[in-house]
């Protein structure tokens, strides 16, 4: 019965019917990379990583799925590639991290300079003195000396350039990080003292109280003046943050620095928060530096 039912098939029907049979024959086979393949065997487990960097050359024993093939730079403790030929980026830097940079290159340009003019001295002391009979007519010994006579101006131009440097006031950045025992009394004093005029001579307009946060830069002589206070964050109200550094310059002066403080530095330049409650008081906390980052943020 079967084999008359496959008879009574008309050839359309035996061609759909090879075709389905072709069809589902080739979708049943799977293509496989030998590599892949091969790593299957090995049982060797593969990550998947970004990298910055890539190489003509593929790697013989890959460690990684990745977007470009990338062969050395060296290694790191689980053996995979570790650097690439792009520099290094900088690790973040928070809170007063900023502070504690910009005063670490002060220092490292005051001691290249040092260094500078250290050289350029033991150069001129190591150079041979024209022989005066013949120094007119010997072209070796004029261009020597007309190497020493640059040298000795440009270390004259380095030493006018300390001087200048030397005699102009010397900054301090305070904040949390490098506040220490010898600025600590004082910012706190100063502190106080601000908090106290801010509580007593609370802002207000058109007989209202006003609230609100702002970051307020000092720069505080060593006579205990102020000879600067403005918002470099603003409250959002024109009208306070006029009223803050009003109060700022109103809590000065601060009193002279200490003999430990005059040491160190001639001025100290300050970011603090001011809150102004709901209480009506003045509380003033002090951050990081944020002038380099920061810009004027009060609305008309």
């Amino acid at each position: 019965m079967i084999i008359r039912r496959l008879r009574s098939f008309t050839t359309l029907q035996w061609a759909l019917g090879l075709s389905l049979i072709v069809h589902a024959a080739v979708l049943s086979i799977r293509f496989v990379d030998p590599v892949v393949l091969q790593r299957a065997f090995n049982h060797d487990a593969l990550d998947v990583l970004l990298v910055n960097a890539k190489s003509e050359e593929d790697p013989d024993r890959p460690q990684a799925l990745a977007q470009h093939s990338l062969v050395g730079g060296g290694e790191s403790d689980d053996g995979r590639v570790a650097s690439t030929p792009l520099p290094p980026q900088q690790d973040a830097v928070e809170g007063d991290a900023p502070v504690e940079q910009r005063q670490h290159q002060i220092d490292r340009m005051l001691q290249q300079q040092e260094e500078l003019i250290a050289r350029i001295r033991e150069r001129l002391a190591s150079m041979p003195r024209p022989d005066p009979e013949t120094a007119d007519n010997d072209a070796q010994a004029l261009a020597l000396e007309e190497k020493r006579r640059k040298l000795s101006e440009l270390l004259a131009a380095i030493e006018r350039r300390k001087d200048e440097e030397n005699s102009r006031p010397r900054m301090r950045y305070l904040s949390p990080a490098t506040l220490g025992v010898t600025y600590a009394q004082y910012y706190d004093d100063m502190r106080l003292k601000i908090e106290a005029v801010g509580t007593a001579n609370f802002p207000q307009f058109a007989g209202r109280k006003l609230y609100g946060d702002l970051l307020m830069a000092l720069l505080i002589n060593h006579d205990g003046r102020i000879l600067d206070a403005r918002v470099v964050k603003g409250s959002g109200s024109r009208i306070l943050d006029r009223l803050a550094e009003a109060i700022a310059q109103k809590a000065a002066p601060f009193g002279p620095f200490t003999a430990a403080m005059r040491r160190d530095t001639d001025r100290f330049d300050v970011t603090a928060r001011f809150h102004f409650t709901h209480d009506a008081t003045l509380q003033t906390t002090l951050q990081g530096d944020l002038l380099s980052s920061t810009a004027q943020g009060a609305n008309p």
